[in-house]
């Protein structure tokens, strides 16, 4: 037998170093993948906060737009032709009049 000879047959190597390379790789990929995680959940709050003011002033001229359209819808039941012809040019459009709409933020649309 040569001295430089191990004297036993091939050894493994240890799976400690693969799973430790592993895990160096994976911690810091979690890690950047959470901050560009975060940082798009902020952007995304910040143009949702935005909006707001521009949703509200929508549901605002829909609640006007929806009074403005019962009430025509009222004339022409009461026999205005004017009336009449503005709610008969919108069912042709497919448009739809709520008589009664109901008022609200959280109030289901009544036209289209």
């Amino acid at each position: 037998m040569n001295s430089s000879e191990p004297a036993s047959p091939q050894e493994r190597p240890s799976p400690w170093l693969a799973v430790t390379l592993v895990t160096l790789a994976v911690v810091p990929w979690f890690a950047f993948q959470t901050y560009q995680l975060a940082r798009e959940r902020s952007s995304l709050q910040s143009v949702k906060a935005a909006q707001e003011p521009t949703i509200a002033q929508a549901q605002k001229l829909r609640a006007q737009l929806d009074a403005i359209s019962s009430k025509t819808l009222e004339l022409a039941q009461q026999g205005n032709s004017g009336a009449a012809l503005i709610v008969e040019q919108l069912a042709k459009r497919g448009v739809t009049i709520n008589p009664n709409p109901a008022t609200g933020p959280g109030a289901p649309a009544s036209s289209k």
